[in-house]
């Protein structure tokens, strides 16, 4: 296992969409704003040993709050959804 397979994925995200998307075999996680879905396949396979069937991701631009009069800005996130063959699973309530 290599560092930078760490590097790519941050976090799982845990959602009630993304529990959703799991009955669909799909798992859900945040990684670096920089990640390609290439590296993101490689990164899923080599940590959790399963077969990624392909790799949808997306960027949420950070939303502006306010908070106590206070101007806020949430940071950008970039997301990846993972769909995963027939047969693998991975059960990110685990952790690795």
């Amino acid at each position: 296992m290599s560092e930078t397979h760490y590097d790519i994925i941050v976090a799982p995200i845990i959602t009630e969409k993304s529990t959703f998307a799991a009955e669909n075999n799909q798992v859900v996680f945040k990684v670096v704003d920089t990640a390609t879905k290439p590296q993101v396949k490689e990164a899923v396979e080599a940590l959790f040993k399963v077969k990624v069937k392909a790799v949808n991701t997306l960027n949420r631009k950070g939303k502006t709050k306010r908070f106590r009069g206070i101007k806020g800005k949430q940071s950008d996130v970039k997301k990846a959804v993972v769909t995963l063959e027939e047969g693998h699973s991975i059960d990110i309530t685990t952790g690795l």
